[in-house]
């Protein structure tokens, strides 16, 4: 009891900033870099944080009351330095830290000083006059502005901290416990939504199917052209600005310039500040000419009007060898567009790598050159990365460094020709998505990699040049139509595999091969881990999934449609016990209890036009198997978990009217096997009326 005793009692307060001891700066253990002064009316919080995808947030104490700034700059400092101790945290949540990171102890300082506006505004001017009624009414304001749960429980917890970490202060004001405190959260807090990944509205498959053919095809076919093309560039701008006049580049840079002239040929030209220009640039690193030169060649001689009037391409000498059904996808690559290529190459790998891993987006802009070696023994390729959201260290408080993930990602073979043109583009031992050699222009300052918003904007340009290419090539099929849940962002690609794999049976036929291999490389590679992370959203998807069928099969039945073969009647029942669960369900928790009751395994399975009424003992895709999911890339005719409904019948017959189509417009062998095909759905589809069952009909 006494060491029990000893490791909840509060710790001693800390030393007032300025103590000849520890001085005006921060204290922070373990931190690199320039810390904040005290006294300064701006505080970087970049010395909090190490991961290389996170803003570098400033606080600016400027904006905080006059009245008011003092006691909250302190309370700040304290919350930085120093920690809850053992006592305040026992029995709280698991989100509660003794330290926070930097973009928690941002927002924290964020709400305290909305806070302070609020008080201010009710005439008070220090922190002693804040009551429990106060508080009170202050997050009825913040409820009132329509903000989640989450965002509200938020605000509790940062006015929590303002009293816990007044007590630990080096002058204590004496703020009040929260009524809270007390009294419990619920009363405070609005009615429980779902929220997180979850809640995250995945991508429609008409518009990720061409969005991941277009990436994949950046990084498998384009990208060689695309970073040859910009090498070729960078050297052209170089010897543009390195090179000296001479004699000889004077004669060459006229005889370039005259034949343009005496063959009305259209003049190299970029568009710059919503005009063409002259390429001066590309044209002294093509003559050998200065830019002296060429400016001096140009000038008062009618070249400016000549360009506006005829703007023509500067094409690059790089070599072209990328193709599109055997022919090349273009026959040069001008190098004003160079940069906008290698900026879509970028993302392109970022979509392909976020998509096919499974990766949340701040653990892709985290990997390093050397994260996806090359395997021993032909065995899986693996990446090796770190995690930053769930870094803690053994005291359980947050990790700004983060930590290298215990368990690796598997990749497939799209995953490793991204991260392979990625290393391309870097030096060894840099962030694959270091903003430096991604954001070509070199106008933003600061280190680490792009950040997320940056990523999402990118995305948004990289669906535009798609489209415009599918254009260009006259290939409509290919173009990525918008998404009826909005802007594709970077979060939504993890949810959007989640969903694919767990709702398409193959998947979209370009991409049947590739979920196929990403359930299998799941599977495999979070076996070790917990049940978490991305097998929680297969988890929940798969359990939604089960719902939604056999609510719309609840509702079939009601409108007075049917259903046949071997598991009618335990399709029947299912549907008849599915009405408690439609809707109820948000976290992985209730998607494997939901998963674990024989009585709702109803898949559909929209590749066979049936439905999968599983029984591990009756499924011949699982023969010898007590797997607790079909196989339903593997489904067989005459399986006794088998259901049909009138729906699916109906597709059946428009499926054998098709073939007996084609048959009339293919060789005989192949018109006979559509024929025979043919043949078999309309008995599938004939024995089903025959033997269909009702909702009203008797069953056990």
């Amino acid at each position: 009891m006494t060491l029990l005793a000893d490791a909840l009692q509060r710790p001693s307060r800390l030393p007032l900033p300025g103590d000849p001891a520890i001085g005006s700066e921060w204290l922070v253990a373990g931190y690199t870099g320039p810390v904040a002064a005290y006294a300064a009316d701006a505080w970087p919080l970049a010395p909090l944080v190490d991961n290389p995808s996170a803003a570098r947030q400033v606080i600016h104490w400027n904006k905080f009351p006059a009245g008011m700034r003092e006691e909250f700059r302190l309370l700040a400092w304290t919350m930085i330095n120093g920690g809850l101790w053992n006592g305040f945290l026992h029995g709280r949540g698991a989100s509660w830290r003794s330290r926070m990171g930097s973009s928690a102890v941002y927002a924290t300082v964020l709400r305290w000083r909305r806070l302070a506006v609020w008080l201010q505004q009710r005439g008070l001017t220090t922190l002693a006059g804040l009551t429990p009624q106060l508080l009170a009414e202050h997050v009825a304001g913040v409820r009132g502005r329509g903000l989640t749960r989450g965002e509200v429980s938020g605000v509790l917890t940062s006015l929590t901290r303002l009293w816990a970490f007044d007590q630990v202060s080096p002058a204590p004001m004496g703020v009040c416990e929260p009524p809270w405190e007390q009294e419990g959260v619920d009363d405070y807090l609005p009615a429980a939504t779902s929220a997180g990944e979850n809640a995250t509205d995945p991508i429609t498959e008409q518009t990720m199917g061409p969005l991941l053919i277009w990436a994949m095809r950046m990084v498998d076919d384009f990208a060689g052209d695309i970073q040859a093309a910009w090498s070729e560039r960078q050297r052209l701008r170089s010897a543009a600005l390195n090179q000296r006049a001479s004699a000889d580049s004077r004669t060459a840079l006229r005889a370039y310039l005259d034949d343009i002239a005496a063959e009305s040929r259209p003049v190299p030209a970029v568009f710059t500040k919503g005009e063409f220009c002259l390429a001066q640039a590309y044209i002294a690193g093509t003559t050998g000419a200065s830019p002296a030169q060429v400016q001096h060649a140009v000038r008062g001689r009618g070249w400016g009007a000549r360009v506006k009037e005829n703007p023509g391409p500067c094409p690059l000498a790089s070599p072209v060898t990328g193709k599109i059904d055997g022919k090349p996808w273009r026959t040069v690559i001008d190098y004003s567009e160079a940069a906008t290529l290698m900026r879509h190459l970028g993302t392109a790998c970022f979509i392909v790598i976020a998509y096919l891993t499974g990766m949340r987006p701040g653990e892709v802009l985290g990997l390093r050159t050397g994260c996806c070696p090359d395997p021993e023994d032909g065995g899986r390729y693996l990446i090796r990365g770190h995690v930053y959201k769930t870094a803690r260290d053994a005291m359980g408080n947050h990790l700004s460094s983060g930590q290298l993930r215990e368990v690796p990602w598997v990749a497939i073979a799209p995953v490793v020709h991204a991260i392979r043109v990625l290393e391309r583009f870097v030096r060894d031992g840099e962030l694959l998505f270091d903003h430096k050699a991604h954001d070509l222009l070199g106008s933003r300052p600061g280190v680490g990699s792009l950040n997320t918003e940056t990523m999402g904007q990118r995305i948004d340009d990289f669906i535009d040049w798609a489209n415009e290419e599918a254009a260009r090539l006259r290939r409509p099929g290919e173009t990525i139509p918008p998404d009826q849940h909005g802007s594709v962002s970077a979060a939504r690609f993890r949810r959007t595999l989640a969903w694919h794999i767990a709702r398409r049976p193959g998947g979209l036929v370009a991409l049947a091969i590739q979920y196929g291999h990403m359930r299998t490389a799941i599977s495999a590679g979070y076996a070790a881990r917990g049940r978490d992370g991305i097998h929680d959203l297969l988890d929940v998807e798969t359990a939604r999934a089960t719902i939604d069928t056999v609510a719309d099969l609840q509702a079939s039945l009601e409108a007075g449609e049917a259903v046949s073969g071997p598991a009618a009647r335990r399709a029947i029942n299912a549907a008849v016990h599915a009405q408690q669960f439609v809707g109820s369900l948000v976290t992985a928790r209730q998607a494997r209890s939901l998963m674990s009751n024989p009585d709702l395994a109803v898949y559909d399975n929209p590749n066979a036009l049936l439905l999968c009424v599983y029984k591990a003992d009756k499924a011949l895709c699982q023969r010898g198997s007590t797997k607790s999911a079909p196989s339903l890339d593997r489904c067989v005719s005459t399986c006794a978990n088998i259901a049909r409904t009138d729906h699916q019948a109906d597709k059946l017959r428009q499926c054998a009217d098709e073939l007996e189509g084609k048959a009339q417009h293919v060789p005989h062998a192949l018109a006979q096997r559509f024929r025979t095909n043919s043949a078999r759905l309309r008995e599938a589809a004939d024995q089903h009326h025959r033997t269909r069952i009702t909702l009203k009909e008797p069953y056990q």
